[in-house]
C-alpha cells in the first residue's frame, strides 16, 4: 500500500523497514558516544523524491519508528514529526546523486573538536590503511579529502555551500561542519555504517598526531 501526499508516493513497508533500522543504529551510534542526548540526525531514502528521516529532538538512544518521519528533497514533512533543523543537508546528497541510499550524522568527540582545532578548509587523509574502507578504495597509497565547513545556522544557505563545492571538487564520502560534526553518505546503512566507523578511528589517528606534534 502506498500513501500519498503532495504528489510524492511512498511505500509505507518500505518507511516501516526504514524506520526500524534507524532505531538500531540509532542505539548504536548512541553507545558508541557518538550521538550523545538529542544531537545527530540519520535518514534513509525510500525513492527518488522522498527519505525517511529522525524527528528533531529525540533522544538517539531512545528511538522509537513513531520518531521517523518523511520528508521530500525540499525539506517538506510527508507524515506527522517535526523535521530536523539540518533537514536539508540530507536531501541535498540525495537530490544530488542516486546512488545515495542513507546518510549519518554524528557528533563524536573526535569529529567534533578535530573540526574544531584543524585550520584548513579541507583536512588531508593519506597513508592510512584504512583508507580501503570506503567504498571503490582499493589501496591505502591515496589522499581523501574531506571537506571543512564552517558552522551555519543558516541550513539553506551551508547546503548550498556544500553543492558548490561538490560541483567544482568531488562528492568523496564526507564532511566536517566545524566544531559540530561529520556527515558521510553510502549506498545503503550498512555501507554508511563501514564509513562512520572508518572515519571515526581515521580522526582519532589525525587527533593523535596533533598531540604527539606531528602535524
Amino acid at each position: 500500500m502506498a500513501l500519498a501526499f503532495n504528489s510524492t508516493a511512498f511505500d509505507t513497508a518500505a518507511l516501516q523497514s526504514a524506520a526500524t533500522d534507524l532505531c538500531r543504529y540509532g542505539k548504536q551510534l548512541y553507545d558508541r558516544d557518538w550521538s550523545p542526548a538529542t544531537s545527530s540526525n540519520y535518514s534513509v531514502r525510500l525513492n527518488e523524491h522522498c527519505c525517511a528521516l529522525t524527528s528533531s529532538g529525540k533522544h538517539k538512544g531512545e528511538l522509537t519508528p513513531a520518531d521517523i518521519l518523511v520528508v521530500n528533497w525540499q525539506g517538506e514533512p510527508l507524515t506527522p514529526g517535526k523535521p530536523s533543523a539540518e533537514t536539508r543537508l540530507h536531501t541535498q546528497l540525495y537530490a544530488r546523486d542516486p546512488a545515495i541510499g542513507a546518510v549519518l550524522h554524528t557528533h563524536s568527540k573526535a569529529a567534533v573538536v578535530l573540526s574544531q582545532i584543524h585550520p584548513n578548509s579541507e583536512l588531508i587523509l593519506e597513508g592510512w590503511e584504512l583508507l580501503k574502507a570506503f567504498a571503490g578504495q582499493t589501496s591505502h597509497d591515496c589522499q581523501m579529502v574531506i571537506a571543512v565547513f564552517d558552522n551555519d545556522q543558516d541550513i539553506t544557505r551551508l547546503a548550498n555551500q556544500v553543492e558548490q563545492r561538490m560541483q567544482t571538487r568531488q562528492q568523496g564520502h564526507a564532511y566536517l561542519i566545524r566544531g559540530h560534526g561529520v556527515y558521510t553518505w553510502g549506498r545503503d546503512l550498512a555501507e554508511c555504517m563501514r564509513h562512520l566507523e572508518a572515519l571515526e578511528h581515521l580522526f582519532d589517528y589525525q587527533l593523535e598526531l596533533k598531540r604527539l606534534g606531528q602535524q
